[in-house]
């Protein structure tokens, strides 16, 4: 899928790469090694897009959305729990029984969060903020997304300045992991 565009543009794309994965997951039969390598490329991504989120998108809600403080804390309250999820998946095998649960667990939780940024806060935030705005967000989103790191780091802070100064040192770190180890690549 092709990047570019506002923010919500290229979130929204975001989140169809994220279902494509999920759909992968769900066609796969159960204990197959591939569903572990997929697992393992999703996480890589939304990991990528939360931090992004939480660097750039929930701050604009908070500066530009009525009663933005409580609507960007409940989105990073999902982030939370997803990263967890997340967390504790990245120790299972594709054949380990918890496996199941939590990749379930993890789909869910997304697909709630997903359905409720897009009827929700997008149109909000749409509605609010400048376009102008709404496209350099985008570019920062990208920019950021580049440097993020792509495991989860649940103790990390979710909220500027601190995760803008601690996510590309964890990112570098993370990247570094990957390729020692050939995560990511299918």
């Amino acid at each position: 899928m092709g990047h570019g565009g506002n923010v919500i543009d290229e979130l929204v794309t975001d989140h169809r790469e994220v279902e494509e994965f999920f759909g992968r997951i769900e066609g796969l039969p159960p204990g197959d090694k591939d569903r572990k390598v997929v697992a393992d490329q999703v996480t890589i991504e939304l990991v990528r897009h939360s931090v992004a989120e939480e660097a750039y998108l929930y701050p604009a809600v908070r500066e530009h959305v009525a009663n933005g403080d409580a609507l960007a804390d409940k989105e990073i309250d999902d982030h939370s729990k997803a990263e967890q999820i997340m967390k504790d998946l990245e120790g299972c095998d594709a054949d380990d029984p918890e496996f199941d649960r939590l990749i379930g667990m993890l789909m869910s939780e997304i697909r709630s969060h997903i359905s409720d940024e897009e009827e929700n806060l997008f149109p909000l935030l749409l509605a609010a903020c400048p376009a102008d705005t709404l496209d350099t967000l985008g570019d920062k989103v990208r920019q950021t997304k580049k440097l993020a790191p792509t495991r989860p780091h649940p103790a990390a802070p979710d909220k500027p300045p601190a995760n803008k100064l601690l996510a590309p040192g964890a990112g570098l770190v993370d990247r570094l992991r990957d390729m020692l180890t050939g995560r990511g690549r299918s």
